[in-house]
């Protein structure tokens, strides 16, 4: 690993470490104090997002269990950076929050209706005239109800929404983050349902709980059911990039359940999304590298000593996997490529790092060698990232099984 290498790992290490991150909550908790302030929690709804409308379903629970101080804010659809295919974004949101809505007893029809900006701007006013009202939750749940159903709005206020979402738009920027449903809390975001639970264990475990508060989170991730067998013939299709953090929190899980189940699990990589002509700013960065972080932790995944395998290393990974494949090895290899360069601070770019992923693997390094030369991965490559576009996705890590097509490690509880 080179000099420079080795001071990023060390420096993602630092600032991903449970550590810091319980120095910093201290920090926090002692000048809230001085300041005699209460636990203010921003929440931040975006209109247009089926997300915001299942996460304004579970406010007056999340306020009725903890002493806090709830400051809602309006923003608008996320920035173009932040949707990289915006309406393929769009149709995906609406499929998955209705199999989250489901899977969690919330409310979103199983094919919500796509809104009108007429609509949304008509959403947008009630949400807004409602944030200074103790009724905000039921507003937006209301508003929400009917704006996926179809139905008809209330009547809305004469004055538009457009200050309060200037207003949203500029404390969401501020204090770091792109999307709306998200909860910041003393530095730290939390997205939707999904990560409510982490702010709640946070508050408990400051004694904010009030005391009938239930011990149970509002909702907690579920884990896949491996105990019944696939049916014969099951294919797990598994779309991927060896750049995407999230796919490797996501592999050895999925290659896990796969094999539980009886099913073959068919890697399939895609160039990163930068490496594909795709934004990915700072903002998104920081955020993602600490949401996995902690990801890691609540599943005992090794995290942190980050070695960004960004061009040169991924080309060289992806330039070996005919190789694995006709050895017999690739889940093997694509496993430990993984945990490389996300866990182990392996630094894939050179011939040391990249031989000690291949051996570990159980596979040769000399015969490995001669294959960094061929460039006949790019093809493969590229039809993956065609087969992921036709299936209205362009993140990983995605999933294919049988009709069932979903993004992201979040969702693994739907292979089964």
């Amino acid at each position: 690993m080179s000099f420079d290498s080795l001071i990023k790992s060390r420096i993602i290490a630092h600032i991903t470490g449970e550590p810091r991150q319980l120095r910093k909550r201290a920090a926090f908790e002692r000048q809230r104090l001085r300041r005699g302030a209460a636990h203010v929690v921003d929440y931040f709804h975006d209109v247009s997002d089926p997300y915001s409308h299942l996460t304004a379903q579970v406010l007056r629970r999340f306020q009725d269990r903890y002493e806090i101080e709830l400051r809602p804010h309006l923003i608008s659809a996320p920035p173009d950076w932040a949707a990289p295919d915006r309406a393929a974004l769009k149709d995906y949101a609406r499929l998955d929050a209705a199999r989250l809505a489901a899977k969690a007893g919330l409310a979103l029809p199983a094919t919500p209706i796509p809104p009108t900006t007429e609509r949304l701007d008509h959403a947008r006013a009630l949400v807004a005239a409602a944030l200074p009202r103790p009724d905000f939750a039921q507003t937006a749940i209301a508003v929400g109800n009917a704006l996926w159903q179809g139905e008809a709005l209330p009547d809305a206020p004469v004055s538009k929404p457009a200050t309060e979402m200037a207003q949203g738009d500029a404390r969401l920027e501020q204090l770091g983050h792109y999307l709306g449903a998200t909860f910041h809390y003393g530095g730290e975001w939390y997205w939707g349902i999904d990560r409510l639970h982490y702010l709640e264990a946070r508050l408990r475990g400051r004694g904010v709980a009030k005391p009938d508060a239930l011990a149970d989170p509002i909702y907690a991730p579920p884990a896949p059911d491996a105990t019944s067998p696939a049916p014969p013939g099951t294919v797990i299709e598994l779309f991927t990039s060896f750049r995407s953090p999230y796919s490797y929190l996501a592999f050895d899980r999925a290659r896990e359940f796969a094999r539980a189940r009886g099913a073959e699990l068919r890697f399939r990589p895609v160039l990163p999304m930068v490496m594909r002509g795709l934004a990915v700013p700072q903002a998104k960065q920081f955020y993602i590298l600490h949401d996995v972080a902690r990801e890691a932790r609540r599943l005992g995944i090794p995290f942190g000593h980050v070695c960004d395998p960004l061009g040169k290393a991924v080309e060289r990974g992806y330039a070996l996997i005919g190789y694995a494949r006709e050895a017999g090895r690739l889940d093997d290899y694509a496993s430990s490529f993984l945990r490389g360069v996300w866990a182990d601070g392996i630094d894939a770019k050179t011939n040391r790092g990249l031989a000690r992923i291949v051996e570990r693997a159980g596979l040769d390094w000399d015969k490995a060698k001669p294959h960094l030369q061929s460039d006949t991965w790019r093809a493969e490559v590229e039809e993956n990232r065609r087969a992921l576009t036709a299936l209205g996705l362009w993140g990983v890590p995605s999933f294919r099984c049988s009709d069932t097509v979903f993004w992201g490690q979040d969702r693994l509880w739907l292979l089964a």
